[in-house]
């Protein structure tokens, strides 16, 4: 008798393959992680959307926004604006973080580690003490600029000896550079007492008292920075099996790194711009985001947007009554509750690998 050369369904799911088995246990475990973080993920957003439309010194109906007779119209008007601005940098940093993390092949790559936030601030605190900048439309360009250079020193630097931009240089150099720049930065404000009044608040990360023009001058950088990143997928992909397998794939690695450079260098030189240096953000979400859905960048990236996005606007929400009657700016919101899950993360050896 002949034996058959078809497997039965039961067969594929005996103990006799276990390798097979195992796969596809994987695989259908990532598929439900994904679908789950994507649920949770748009349920939250418009709970936490309504939350900050409706929570700060006072409950308002979210009805108000609509009635433009409404005692709280305007309210409901300035709240709407702030959340908006929450949303766009929310996922800008959480964006920001993933790329970085699959640019470098670094779990600890992030803005504020690597120096591009304190670059981009160093750089726009120069430009307003010394050549006078004084609009979002001047901020903006120089948030470029520093956290273009800032990027830049610090891959030169860690570039140097033996090895090459290892992860552990790459933190080390962003970490001295990040340590030289605030020094500086700190240096020029206790010289200009102008300078620190125009950014004390935006110096902590602010969503609060942003106005129209400003988001409307930053935001379409940002969407372009989002854009790009989010089409960057197939790159960091093919990044994350290493310049020789790149190049394999017919990888331009120089092109390659240059373009998901320009898209961080967007989305954080209009970050620090428009609401002054976010920490954390970055660094965390994405390693929640890969816990859910694996190491494929076609997922993580839009997740880390979108989970980005939410627990910034929480963290805003939850700022507002933290500690009344005043407010918690949410750069400090996020480090106060950022800071401790990462600590809590990294003794149990939860950091999703790359």
């Amino acid at each position: 008798m002949t034996s058959s050369s078809t497997v039965s369904p039961e067969t594929e799911d005996s103990p006799d393959l276990p390798g097979r088995t195992a796969t596809a246990g994987r695989a259908r475990t990532r598929r439900r992680g994904t679908t789950t973080s994507v649920a949770i993920c748009v349920a939250a957003l418009v709970v936490a959307t309504l939350a900050s439309l409706c929570i700060g010194n006072r409950a308002v109906d979210p009805r108000a926004l609509l009635d433009g007779d409404h005692a709280d119209h305007a309210v409901m008007q300035a709240r709407l604006l702030r959340t908006l601005v929450g949303l766009l940098l929310g996922a800008a940093y959480g964006l920001a973080g993933a790329a970085l993390q699959g640019l470098t092949r670094n779990p600890l790559a992030d803005s504020a580690l690597l120096g591009i936030n304190a670059g981009a601030a160093f750089a726009m605190v120069a430009g307003i003490t010394y050549v006078g900048v004084g609009s979002i439309g001047g901020y903006v360009w120089f948030g470029f600029l520093g956290a273009g250079v800032a990027a830049l020193g610090v891959h030169l630097v860690a570039s140097i000896g033996r090895g090459g931009a290892t992860p552990a240089k790459l933190v080390i150099a962003g970490a001295a550079l990040t340590a030289a720049l605030t020094s500086w930065t700190t240096g020029i404000l206790l010289t200009s007492r102008e300078t620190l009044d125009q950014i004390r608040a935006w110096q902590v990360g602010s969503v609060a008292g942003k106005q129209m023009d400003a988001f409307l001058t930053v935001a379409p950088f940002l969407v372009v920075g989002i854009v790009v990143a989010l089409a960057s997928a197939r790159v960091l992909n093919a990044l994350a099996l290493g310049d020789e397998l790149a190049r394999g794939l017919g990888r331009n690695l120089a092109r390659d790194r240059a373009v998901v450079g320009v898209a961080v260098m967007l989305l954080i030189g209009g970050s620090v711009a428009l609401a002054g240096p976010i920490a954390f953000l970055g660094l965390l979400v994405p390693h929640l985001v890969r816990r859910q859905v694996g190491g494929d960048y076609a997922k993580v990236l839009p997740l880390s947007a979108a989970w980005g996005a939410l627990l910034l606007v929480v963290a805003d929400t939850v700022g507002r009554f933290a500690l009344p009657p005043g407010e918690v700016q949410v750069g400090v919101m996020t480090a106060v509750i950022g800071a401790p899950v990462f600590i809590f993360m990294i003794r149990r050896g939860r950091l999703a690998s790359l």
